[in-house]
């Protein structure tokens, strides 16, 4: 008898416990794949049909997974992460000056790097509105400064 089937069992393991450390959930469907040709090799069918079972389980559960999930997931709306940020009101704590790279605001109790979106600098106490966020800067423009 082959020993084949401890190969496919363990290729199963491995991909389940590395689903664990990946983003998505993909890895666990060749996991399942690599166990059905487990099962293959463990009756005695050769290797032609462990590979055939493993492509074709894996190949429709991701498949399969792919819809269910685009039919139930919801897109996310504006206002999430650091989307929130977009056109909330603050002040300049630290002068906003592109050319040289400074500049820091408040934007409610955070702080956050900033960029003017005019190339003039704008001084410390100035009121601001975030207009959008590139990585981990707030682009903002003058206004008026909330009381």
């Amino acid at each position: 008898m082959s020993m084949a089937w401890w190969i496919w069992f363990i290729a199963a393991a491995v991909f389940a416990i590395s689903e664990v450390f990946t983003a998505g959930f993909f890895l666990f469907w060749f996991g399942i794949g690599a166990a059905v040709a487990g099962v293959f090799a463990l009756v005695g069918l050769s290797a032609l049909w462990q590979w055939i079972s493993f492509i074709v389980v894996s190949s429709v559960l991701a498949m399969l997974s792919r819809r269910f999930a685009e039919r139930f997931s919801k897109p996310q709306p504006d206002g999430i992460g650091a989307d929130r940020l977009r056109g909330r009101r603050g002040i300049v704590v630290e002068t906003v000056d592109n050319r040289r790279n400074t500049g820091r605001v408040r934007l409610d109790k955070e702080e956050w790097r900033a960029e003017s979106e005019t190339d003039e600098p704008l001084p410390p106490d100035t009121g601001v509105v975030v207009t959008r966020i590139e990585g981990t800067r707030a682009i903002v423009r003058p206004c008026e400064k909330e009381e």
